[in-house]
């Protein structure tokens, strides 16, 4: 038995729709909390699959976690326990990685099986690794675990090869104790770093920098403490509604978000034909300017055009009259969608790493599998445009980055709907 989502395509959609609090700071906020000696509580946290398996990784560090409300989440590593992560639970999200920066940040010593998530081509850590080598600790894999540990650990220069969100993050969070200054180069510069470093500041760490590709840390000798955290909006899923949004509204309204950390994505909707009025915290969509004309799209590292927001826009553009072209800097290999968009009725010829589209083309209901997070993102996408009913398979993967999806997408007007089926 397996839950699928259908969606009836063809609807209009109107209204407002509220973004929720991001899932990639959430992600690794939940894991920054356990390098203080006292509670954290975090507020704006989305309701999706990943936050419930690093609620289950903080109580096997013996942990105490408390939802107070559906938005809040109350952390006490007051009686924690450095015990090694070797359970499932580990290999159900990639981000169970950021324990490790944490552990060995906190103990000098952390042991985490591999980390899983979704497949997106090669993702090595050894940007990480690197990191907390240069920071003094040792590394060892035996029998599918990382075995991290230092006697020490001393703030360094650190130079990393590609702006890695990952490796600054968990770099940062093991040097939050080192000894001296750490001082990472072509650090990468997300919005979620800052909400990281935010986070870490406030419970007594000192960084600077963030924001920059220069963040400087000067380890602390005093334990960290608690405090009150309140987590940016989601731009990944700001973009996704807006994109939804330039698909299939007449008038919609995408409020709760910061619209400088989606500036090149706007740009590029503006640029094919998308009309949009844009706020303090909102943009509103309300039509385009004839047809959609194509375009050419290169993912960058932020502030550029960000690689989780190419799947769904790659949907989108197979409405553009012509041939658009997406060339994937990041994750070569994130292409999985094309196959599933042109099963209903889509042309895009795939040469990693590019893909183009040939548009426009309808697109029809039909069965698909959700293979990863965004790619879901794209199929949904295309499910609201597409005449008859699609089949969405492995929806787990869409939960866990998607709070409240079908209550969001009902209430503009969507026919969204789950079913079990054998």
């Amino acid at each position: 038995m397996e839950e699928v989502i259908k969606i009836e395509g063809g609807h209009r959609l109107h209204g407002t729709v509220r973004i929720s609090g991001s899932k990639n700071s959430t992600v690794a906020l939940i894991p920054a909390c356990v390098l203080g000696n006292a509670p954290v509580t975090i507020y704006g946290v989305p309701n999706i699959s990943d936050v419930k398996s690093l609620t289950v990784l903080l109580r096997e560090l013996n942990v105490e976690v408390k939802q107070l409300d559906e938005e809040t989440l109350y952390i006490d590593p007051t009686h924690m326990e450095n015990t090694p992560m070797v359970s499932n639970a580990v290999s159900k999200l990639r981000a169970s990685y950021y324990f490790m920066g944490a552990l060995l940040g906190k103990y000098g010593h952390a042991q985490i099986k591999m980390p899983g998530g979704c497949y997106l081509g090669p993702r090595p850590i050894d940007l990480h690794l690197k990191g907390f080598e240069a920071l003094g600790a040792t590394v060892k894999y035996e029998h599918g675990c990382y075995i991290l540990h230092a006697d020490e650990l001393v703030g360094n220069r650190i130079f990393l090869d590609i702006p890695s969100v990952g490796a600054t993050i968990n770099i940062m969070m093991a040097a939050v104790y080192a000894k001296g200054r750490t001082v990472i180069e072509n650090a990468a510069r997300e919005p979620e770093i800052i909400d990281i470093a935010t986070l870490l500041n406030k419970m007594g760490a000192r960084i600077t920098g963030m924001g920059t590709s220069t963040l400087t840390i000067d380890g602390s000798v005093q334990p960290l403490k608690g405090c009150f955290h309140e987590i940016i909006p989601d731009r990944i899923e700001a973009a996704t509604y807006i994109i939804m949004a330039a698909a299939m509204a007449d008038d919609m309204v995408i409020e709760n978000i910061i619209p400088q950390h989606i500036e090149a994505i706007l740009m590029k909707l503006e640029e094919i034909g998308i009309k949009m009025k844009v706020g303090t915290d909102f943009v509103q969509i309300y039509g385009r300017e004839g047809e959609l004309r194509p375009t050419e799209i290169l993912t960058k590292p932020y502030p550029g055009f960000a690689t989780d927001v190419q799947q769904p826009f790659t949907a989108l553009l197979t409405q553009a009259k012509g041939q658009s072209i997406v060339t994937e800097t990041i994750y070569t290999e994130r292409f999985k969608h094309c196959y599933e968009l042109n099963k209903r009725g889509a042309d895009i010829d795939v040469r990693i790493p590019s893909g183009f589209i040939n548009g426009s083309t309808p697109l029809s209901g039909t069965s698909v599998v959700a293979t990863d997070l965004r790619c879901g993102a794209a199929l949904v996408v295309a499910g609201l445009m597409a005449d008859g009913i699609t089949e969405i398979h492995d929806v787990y993967h869409i939960d866990r980055g998607y709070d409240h999806l079908d209550e969001k997408l009902r209430s503009l007007g969507a026919v969204f709907w789950r079913e079990t089926v054998e």
